[in-house]
């Protein structure tokens, strides 16, 4: 009996461990079912996000980069803009990126194709293309447009609302209406850690390729200068093998490092008296020019025993990038652009971006104005951080009867019996605001955690601005998509509800007839 018992056990053990079957028959090209039988799906995402964006208006503005008389056509500029937007949402290389839509009916739909094709849309290369004409200011536009046409669709809606339960006794709106959210962030830059020895070594052997280059226009029998580069190499492989070095070993590296650079620069202004620039590319007269400001600010920070200069060069194939101090707790400085944005109802637009250092509460005005100039109001509440509370800030919101969040400037009141409640309400009230600003700063999390804002891998200024504006316009662009696929459900699940009732209704009808 036990080994009965046992060995059904056994059995159901081995069966429980054999779950995966083989299928019976293989699916074949021929016969694969197509699900919506050549039709596109109307609630696939990329459906959606293709009537959120005011194709007509964009199209517009892009038309004007272009000379309408000569050249070939180029590829419209739903090609252009859709391609950017699927790459920062895929985050696939350019070459991925082409296969990708090539693939999917759904992306090619989203480019304004009138059918499907299978064959490559365009050549990778023309995503540079794509980058550079759609600049950050146009991106801004178009962002600008997205939210003004979800702020039309959403005074539609509220006036059909309105227009059926309208009655004669309506409150009259307040002046102010809504909520302003404001802060700022940096945005920082794919590039190394700006290292002043490292930055010379750089410049030393920049500088070397050039005189390699020019010594083949030289005339015949000119001798090349010696440039001591072994030597030069030698000794920072020397000191960057120190892990700690102290001041006066950094100190005399850079001096070492200056002495090379600052020789260089010199047989190459004694080569350009006598060959001129001819073979250097546009890039290397670029880097020249960089390279000279470079040893420039190193020179004058070394004899000053300074650590700060204005328009400080932090790389030399970046010569944008400043460094921005924000005191976070993993690094007191960031390399790269700061942006001050606002966000209302969900959608972030950005109202400055700069590669400079500034402080951002002088943006506050401005970006109430914006806010009165789209929405015909003033807002009710300002939240932003203590940054912004400034007196001038604070006059300006005074006089247009705008509460501005945080704490009253200079000593806190001392808690008493008399005062009590109202400091009790004045910290609810600051709670509640916080809660409310912290969504600005879940969108620079969003950006940096999902999107290509942690670390910006674009080259130029130009491209790092419109890489940076093309985050922003397609978080707006899923957060529209949200709200209409919310809407969606909500109207199909209201659909079968009211079906329900309906037959339950003629059930019940049948049954008191019967």
């Amino acid at each position: 009996m036990h080994e009965k018992l046992a060995k059904r056990l056994k059995t159901r053990a081995l069966e429980r461990e054999r779950m995966y079957r083989i299928p019976e028959k293989v699916s074949e090209f021929e016969k694969f079912d197509m699900v919506f039988v050549g039709k596109l799906n109307r609630q696939n995402r990329w459906v959606i996000l293709a009537e959120l964006i005011p194709w007509d208006k964009v199209e517009e503005k892009y038309a004007q980069l272009f000379d309408t008389n000569n050249g070939r056509p180029a590829l419209s500029v739903r090609v252009a803009l859709g391609a950017l937007i699927i790459k920062e949402k895929s985050k696939l290389p350019d070459e991925e990126l082409v296969e990708y839509i090539r693939e999917s009916p759904y992306l090619q739909y989203f480019l304004g194709y009138e059918g499907y094709k299978d064959e490559l849309p365009f050549d990778p290369s023309m995503m540079v293309h794509f980058r550079k004409r759609l600049s950050g200011n146009i991106l801004k536009e178009v962002n600008a447009l997205i939210i003004e046409r979800s702020k039309a669709d959403d005074e539609a809606r509220d006036d059909s609302d309105e227009g059926k339960g309208a009655g004669e006794g309506e409150a009259k709106e307040p002046e102010n209406k809504g909520t302003l959210i404001v802060d700022a962030s940096c945005a920082p830059e794919d590039m190394r850690f700006p290292h002043d020895v490292t930055l010379l070594d750089e410049a030393r052997r920049k500088t070397e390729r050039v005189i390699d280059c020019l010594q083949n226009y030289a005339p015949e029998g000119y001798e090349k200068p010696r440039t001591y580069r072994k030597k030069a190499r030698k000794e920072f492989l020397t000191f960057i093998r120190n892990r700690k070095p102290r001041e006066r070993t950094i100190r005399k590296a850079i001096r070492k490092q200056l002495q090379y650079v600052e020789r260089n620069l010199r047989i190459i202004s004694n080569y350009k008296g006598i060959v001129g620039i001819k073979g250097l590319s546009g890039k290397q007269y670029r880097e020249l020019v960089v390279i000279s400001e470079l040893v420039r600010q190193q020179r004058e920070l070394y004899t000053h025993k300074s650590r700060s200069i204005e328009g400080r060069i932090l790389s030399i194939s970046k010569p944008h990038v400043r460094p921005i101090a924000r005191g976070k707790a993993r690094g007191m400085y960031e390399f790269g652009a700061k942006l001050s944005v606002s966000l209302v109802d969900g959608l972030t637009e950005v109202h400055r971006l700069s590669w400079e250092p500034y402080n951002e509460s002088q943006d506050l005005k401005g970006q109430i104005e914006t806010y009165r100039q789209r929405y015909g109001r003033y807002p009710e509440v300002v939240c932003a951080d203590k940054i912004y509370r400034t007196r001038e800030n604070l006059r300006y919101c005074q006089e247009y009867g705008i509460r501005l969040s945080g704490p009253k400037l200079g000593r806190p009141f001392k808690e008493s019996h008399k005062n009590s409640a109202l400091l009790r309400e004045q910290r609810s009230i600051a709670r509640q605001d916080e809660s409310v600003r912290i969504a600005v700063e879940g969108k620079f999390g969003e950006g940096k955690r999902r999107y290509s804002l942690d670390l910006i891998g674009t080259k130029l200024r130009s491209t790092s601005e419109s890489a940076i504006h093309l985050v922003f316009l397609v978080m707006n662009l899923m957060v529209l998509y949200r709200r209409k696929a919310k809407a969606f459900f909500v109207a199909l699940l209201d659909t079968l509800v009211e079906m329900v009732r309906i037959a339950f209704g003629k059930r019940i009808c049948q049954l008191i007839a019967a």
